[in-house]
């Protein structure tokens, strides 16, 4: 179980609150993501979790183990790679891990064999006993969190770990997330917003520093109201149709829609007969996440119904 409560970081002597008054409770099983813009505090969510930062206020707990008060003990159970996290240049990646290992108090053999498997697991095995500068930065990426779930950590942070992979490695890095997360905790931070609906049995939105939502991707979808998404590409002439209850945002590439099934009937019978391209889906992770980030920004209009406030 991990819980915040009234959670504020405030750094230095700047106003700007990194974290204002997060209070959330998660009982961390599976794989929570947490998502939100650049500067919308993840990074300091996840330093504070994992010991390496204070919070200016407010109390974060892990199985009731207070993070600020027992470090150590917090420490013993959790693995972390951090957003800034780089390896080694004059080490390998087996040395990288081998050596992690080791501190971790792992006996050589032990510590050998593990790594081996987890580089194996992560597509690194070939490359483990190549110099680390010599592999592209998605590998190196892969060093650090292999050696991470090398450990038998019971917890294990990871502060955008995918960024740099390509989509392939990206998605056997999923694979192995999953088997991960069956017998331990994964708290994850990403801005690929597929990679949180593809792993996330609970999802986390926080912008400006606050927590807007928390919960399942199905119940982040009733929270909103809307169940289906339209999508109509700028560079087309023609008629809007009505929109009795949902949302119309506009972008540059786009005229955007959510609304509620018989909407979407309406809306589309209407589109196609004027030949209008279009796309219609259930509303996805990126449709939830730009109505309560993003879309207040780009609303045109709001119908049928009063603001939501986000």
């Amino acid at each position: 179980m991990i819980s915040c409560t009234g959670l504020t970081k405030v750094y230095g002597k700047s106003s700007r609150k990194a974290l204002d008054s997060v209070t959330f409770r998660i009982t961390g099983k599976g794989i929570f993501v947490l998502i939100g813009r650049n500067g919308s505090g993840k990074t300091t969510m996840v330093r504070i979790l994992s010991t390496e930062l204070e919070p200016t206020s407010g109390t974060v707990t892990i199985d009731g183990v207070n993070v600020v008060e027992n470090p150590a003990e917090i420490r013993n159970r959790i693995a972390i790679v951090p957003q800034e996290a780089r390896t080694i240049n004059w080490m390998t990646p087996m040395q990288t891990a081998f050596s992690y290992l080791l501190w971790r108090g792992f006996s050589r053999t032990e510590a050998k064999q593990r790594a081996s498997n987890a580089l194996e697991d992560l597509g690194m095995g070939k490359y483990a006993h190549s110099l680390n500068r010599t592999l592209s930065g998605g590998m190196k990426r892969k060093v650090l969190v292999a050696t991470v779930l090398a450990s038998e950590a019971d917890i294990v942070f990871l502060d955008e770990p995918t960024t740099g992979l390509d989509p392939i490695s990206r998605r056997e890095f999923w694979e192995i997330l999953r088997r991960t997360s069956a017998n331990r905790f994964v708290f994850l931070t990403t801005h690929y917003l597929e990679e949180a609906e593809a792993l996330a049995d609970e999802i986390g939105i926080l912008d400006v520093g606050r927590m807007v939502r928390i919960g399942t991707l199905q119940s982040l979808r009733k929270s909103i109201d809307f169940n289906f998404s339209l999508r109509i590409p700028v560079g087309q002439q023609f008629s809007m149709p009505r929109v009795e209850r949902g949302e119309v945002f506009h972008s540059k590439e786009e005229t955007h829609i959510l609304t509620v099934e018989e909407e979407a009937y309406n809306i589309s019978r209407e589109l196609a007969k004027s030949g209008t391209r279009f796309t219609i889906n259930p509303v996805s992770l990126e449709d939830i996440f730009f109505y309560l980030i993003g879309g207040a920004d780009n609303m045109a209009g709001t119908v049928g119904g009063e603001d939501d406030g986000c």
